[in-house]
């Protein structure tokens, strides 16, 4: 069995969209977003139009998705590169071991149950 690799990403809200773009760019066309809370180092607040907010809990999305290991970089790079602005507060990637994977539909287990093979043709 090949391995496979899940990669969750913490970024912006506002950086969404070019992540998504930058993920169906480089062939990853399956994966899943969620909102997203959390408490980050930073501790200061910013004034932002009059309004001054708590930057230390800030919305993000966590975007999640399982790859075989041949993808697990171009996937890495292509959120790094979409999300990062330079600032404090860029966010996250996790890159975790996948044991195993099985497709519901047909039973299928391992790498084969992330993909349909008769594309790969």
């Amino acid at each position: 069995m090949n391995e496979m690799k899940k990669i969750e990403a913490i970024i912006r809200k506002s950086k969404f969209e070019e992540v998504k773009e930058a993920l169906l760019e480089a062939d990853i066309e399956w994966f899943s977003y969620y909102d997203a809370r959390g408490v980050g180092k930073s501790r200061q607040a910013r004034i932002y139009r009059g309004v001054m907010y708590d930057t230390s809990s800030i919305e993000r999305i966590m975007v999640s998705i399982v790859v075989r290991d041949k993808n697990a970089e171009k996937t890495v790079q292509a959120i790094l590169k979409a999300a990062h602005t330079g600032e404090i507060g860029d966010g996250r990637i996790f890159v975790i071991p996948i044991e195993d994977a099985v497709r519901i539909r047909t039973g299928e287990r391992g790498d084969i149950a992330l993909y349909n093979a008769e594309q790969e043709k």
